[in-house]
């Protein structure tokens, strides 16, 4: 049968009879390929096939009446006729050659299907006509050999006109998620075969399928997998080499794939926007954001290999300044950095507070820079303000991140936190934040505090800080909080290597003014705490090797602090001594035998000239315990001063009288010491030391300790208050619970009494 319609197709097309033709190929089709019996549909579909041979170079006018039926029983529910369809199709495209390309599209999707055709052997026929197709479509290169200049025409009108790109990437896009095996590498080979063609331009429709491709990824197929990653890695060395590429589109796509839970999808993922970010340029500048987004939860990845890669396009995204005009958000990277701060891994949150910091610095520094241009400048202001005004919002989640259990995240915190604080406002509101946590959170106060003070003092300037917190404590409501939070305050000031020069101020508090208005700032807070005082007054001292006139001045103020530091300690009453006071006290002798207070040390080797010093320590002493470890060490320490007994009428000489009789000798000639202690010279300088009035500093202090003292008896008052309602409480339950006591039991004592027994 076939023969026979070859041989008739074949003396008509001779004869130039195309209608008989077109009538054979009608008959074919309607009584036989659309007939009932599948065997019929079976024979017409050889007889198609049969008549394409019979054509030969004339098949192109009649290809629309023949592909059309046999692209039809691609669907045909026998798997005998769907077989039939691919043999007939394939002995049809091996005669039209390049006058096939004009069906491509539906060829490409019916063989879509076919590829997962449940019977094996449509399969194979499927898979041998995809061949068949794959070599017609990349055979340019034959055509371009052809002697005739109008077939290479012909073969481009068939590639740009009849074969739409434009037409097939929807088609490809819309099967590019489907999860069978058999279709996915389908796609992925015509994906590479379209490729490779010179005058398909894949690389410009590649948004349109990128996203499938990542997906193949993660096949449980290796051979997928492989395909896919060729696939890929082809299609980026055509964009490191092409000039001409749609970043942004793409760049959303492998935001997205660098979340995945494959490794080896976050890795290619990771890799492409590494690439782009070295590539992209300004276009994308849009997409700063959301490639961060994808970047940092990357750099703590289990996997190394992607923690590497995600570091260094961390790192050449953050060297990047883009163009502000480029539309570059500074409050979308500010929104993701900020919400990376609440991730579980510590890289990913260093690298967060990174941004912040390089964003605040960088933008603060354009705008501050007076040889950029008035554009850029105020542009760079206007970025500044955004990024503050952004601040502002994650205030509280960069506090909270005070607590982080990484050291580096809390002093990058801190990096952060002083940026923003170079601002007047927010210095105050940063210092008033940072006491606010510490209040609610005790274990702050304890864990983190002597870090965070240290390293903003060495960021923001101690004696700045030191003023404002003073400031901030010295109104505190919560009396027990300002006296644990100066308490904290005065141990990191005698003992940070990095609040030495504030030291040295405080030690010339008495001869200098910018060291007396410090002192008295303090002063103001410290009351809170009778040891903080105590140990402000034993600070406040100066070197008194050099016996000249300032010298002599020095020493008198000098010893007004070891005379007011006694007056405090002997003010002190019953109920300031209790055991925080004590602890608080030990630790204040340990400190005294620290290098810190070597110069106190050596003055007791002078009981004569630091009478006062010598009584203030002995105070103290009086006021330990006797068998504490604190009371050993001081007593064994006084116990090396010299032999020197201050007696009472001596003590009340030197304070009622001038306590300074005792060097007058060291007063040059024409100089004299009022009553006060202050020291004139023949040239009129009046009162040469700073004149701070420790008589208003005492009642200063007293007042201060008489609200604690108050607020400590209504707090005890109110503990006492609520266990006495808890022992009712706990008497009625127990009243309530007890059986009554009937006439048959015994007598209680108030029931026998009798003269001369009182009820118990």
């Amino acid at each position: 049968m076939a023969d026979a319609i070859e041989g008739i197709v074949k003396s008509l097309a001779a004869a130039g009879d195309h209608e008989k033709i077109s009538t054979v190929i009608n008959l074919l089709t309607t009584e036989f390929i659309c007939s009932p019996q599948a065997h019929h549909r079976k024979g017409g579909l050889i007889g198609l096939a049969a008549a394409t041979v019979g054509l030969t170079t004339e098949a192109a006018q009649h290809l629309e009446q023949i592909v059309k039926p046999v692209l039809d029983a691609f669907g045909d529910q026998d798997s005998r006729v769907r077989y039939y369809a691919c043999e007939a199709l394939y002995n049809i495209a091996k005669v039209v050659r390049g006058d096939f390309i004009i069906f491509f599209n539906k060829i490409f999707d019916a063989l879509c299907k076919l590829s997962a055709d449940s019977d094996a052997n449509v399969q194979s026929a499927a898979h041998l006509l995809d061949r068949l197709v794959k070599d017609i479509v990349t055979e340019s290169d034959q055509f371009r050999y052809v002697t005739f200049e109008y077939s290479y025409v012909l073969w481009f009108i068939y590639l740009f006109v009849l074969f739409s790109i434009e037409e097939f990437i929807p088609l490809l896009r819309e099967r590019m998620n489907v999860l069978n095996p058999y279709v996915r590498q389908f796609l992925v080979g015509w994906i590479t075969v379209l490729d490779s063609v010179p005058d398909i331009d894949m690389l410009g429709f590649l948004p349109d399928f990128l996203d499938g491709l990542f997906n193949m990824l993660s096949d449980s197929s290796h051979e997928i997998r492989q395909q896919a990653d060729s696939a890929l890695s082809e299609f980026l060395q055509e964009i490191k080499n092409s000039p001409s590429v749609d970043y942004g589109r793409m760049a959303e796509i492998l935001v997205q794939r660098a979340a995945s839970s494959d490794e080896f999808t976050r890795l290619t993922a990771i890799t492409w926007i590494n690439e782009f970010v070295k590539l992209g340029g300004d276009q994308l500048v849009p997409y700063y954001a959301d490639i961060l987004g994808a970047i940092l939860p990357c750099i703590s990845d289990k996997e190394e290999k992607i923690r590497v890669v995600a570091r260094e396009t961390n790192e050449e995204l953050r060297a990047i300044k883009a163009d502000p005009t480029a539309g570059f958000d500074v409050r979308a990277i500010l929104f993701i950095a900020k919400r990376q701060l609440s991730t579980e891994w510590e890289a990913t949150r260093i690298e967060a507070l990174h941004w912040i910091s390089t964003l605040l610095n960088r933008h603060r520094s354009e705008g501050a820079n007076p040889f950029v241009g008035n554009f850029w400048h105020s542009f760079s202001m206007g970025i500044e303000t955004v990024v503050l005004s952004f601040l502002n919002d994650i205030f509280d989640t960069l506090l909270k991140a005070l607590s982080d259990p990484a050291d580096e995240v809390v002093l990058l915190v801190l990096e952060v936190h002083a940026c923003i604080a170079k601002d007047l406002q927010h210095f105050h509101k940063l210092l008033v934040f940072l006491v606010h946590n510490f209040r609610i959170d005790h274990s702050l106060l304890e864990k983190r505090g002597a870090l965070i003070i240290r390293r903003l003092c060495v960021l923001l300037d101690a004696e700045r800080v030191y003023r404002e917190l003073s400031t901030i404590l010295e109104g505190e409501a919560d009396l027990d909080f300002a006296s644990i939070m100066v308490q904290a305050l005065n141990l990191i000031l005698l003992t940070s290597s990095e609040l030495a020069e504030l030291r040295d101020l405080l030690k010339q508090s008495l001869v200098n003014s910018a060291g007396k208005d410090l002192f008295v700032s303090l002063y103001a807070s410290w009351c809170h705490s009778p040891e903080a005082i105590i140990s402000l007054c034993l600070l406040a001292q100066v070197s008194i090797w050099d016996l000249d006139f300032t010298a002599v001045v020095i020493i008198l103020s000098f010893l007004q602090t070891y005379q007011h530091a006694s007056t405090v300690i002997q003010s002190l009453v019953e109920e300031d001594i209790n055991v925080r006071f004590l602890v608080q006290l030990d630790k204040l002798i340990r400190l005294l035998e620290t290098p810190i207070f070597a110069y106190l040390r050596l003055q007791l080797l002078e009981p004569g000239r630091y009478t006062w010093l010598l009584k203030a320590l002995n105070g103290l002493l009086m006021l330990l315990p006797q068998q504490s470890a604190a009371f050993k060490t001081l007593r064994t320490r006084l116990k090396t001063v010299p032999s020197y007994s201050f007696s009472g009428d001596q003590v009340e000489r030197t304070s009622s009288g001038n306590p300074y009789s005792q060097i007058l000798h060291h007063i040059p000639s024409g100089s004299q010491i009022s009553e006060d202690g202050d020291v004139n010279q023949d040239v009129g300088t009046s009162n040469s030391h700073n004149g701070i009035n420790f008589t208003i500093r005492l009642h200063q202090f007293e007042q201060k300790q008489k609200q604690h003292r108050v607020h400590a008896k209504a707090q005890a008052k109110s503990r006492k208050i609520s266990t006495s309602s808890s022992k009712d409480v706990q008497r009625l339950e127990e009243s309530q619970h007890q059986p009554p006591l009937g006439n048959s039991g015994p007598l209680s004592r108030s029931s026998r009494k009798g003269p001369g027994q009182f009820q118990l």
